[in-house]
């Protein structure tokens, strides 16, 4: 009898333990399910135009029509950021002759996806420069990308984020740009400081004087976050400014 008790306790533990388990899985996706949602002037870049025609679906894509683009630019969206808010700076990016492609990750997490740069280029065979990059926790997957495919691409650009240590590039030989803000207050510039030494020589550095991290993208303020003491506009145009200036030298 003793040791039937014993058996039924047990049960009872184990049936507790997978039901905790399953109300935490479900919690977790619900929660990444739920990104921060793209303001309308994201919504409005979503549209094409006579420089720049947009393609929704797997990804977001855009192509410039001006000319034949030979460099392509990978971003990776930042954590529980829907991939859409970044739409507004690859429109102008792509406005500049240069292939945009902003890839959507299960959960609205791209530690899901690291590896989604890799289908793009292999979609897009005509494009001899790649740089590949992202926001916040996209940039730290771009940072992983490069790090486990060495050679793929030219260029990493890092938009309020910094690599893994586990990811060290210093000695990759890849080309780096880090654009940070002053008042980022979740990639502090003491993070951004920090991962010097995890970049190659040479790691352009960008910081944008009362910067914030949520106004890297378009879906309005960010919880831990910091009051930028610039407009999103202005941010936004130094953040664009400085990654064309980068890709530019990819050719």
């Amino acid at each position: 009898m003793a040791e039937k008790k014993r058996t039924t306790a047990w049960t009872r533990i184990l049936l507790a333990s997978i039901v905790l388990l399953v109300v935490l899985a479900l919690a977790f996706v619900i929660w990444g399910s739920t990104p921060a949602k793209p303001m309308p002037e994201a919504l409005t870049a979503l549209q094409s135009d006579h420089a720049v025609a947009i393609e929704t679906g797997q990804w977001l894509v855009f192509t410039p029509l001006t000319t034949p683009p030979t460099t392509g630019f990978i971003i990776y969206p930042g954590g529980r950021v829907d991939y859409r808010a970044y739409a507004p700076a690859a429109h102008q990016i792509a406005a500049q002759g240069y292939l945009v492609v902003i890839v959507h990750v299960p959960l609205n997490l791209a530690v899901f996806k690291p590896a989604a740069a890799a289908e793009v280029i292999a979609a897009y065979p005509a494009i001899q420069h790649w740089a590949v990059g992202g926001h916040s926790l996209g940039g730290s997957m771009a940072a992983n990308f490069v790090h486990s495919h060495p050679g793929k691409v030219q260029g990493l650009v890092l938009w309020a984020s910094y690599p893994a240590r586990s990811d060290d590039l210093s000695l990759s030989g890849v080309e780096v740009l880090s654009i940070s803000g002053t008042l980022d207050g979740l990639s502090t510039p003491a993070k951004i400081n920090a991962s010097h030494e995890l970049l190659p020589v040479g790691t352009v550095f960008v910081p944008i004087e009362g910067g914030d991290h949520a106004q890297f993208g378009w879906y309005g303020p960010q919880a831990g976050d910091n009051l930028a003491t610039i407009s999103r506009e202005d941010q936004q145009n130094q953040i664009v400014g400085a990654t064309l200036d980068f890709l530019a030298g990819l050719k």
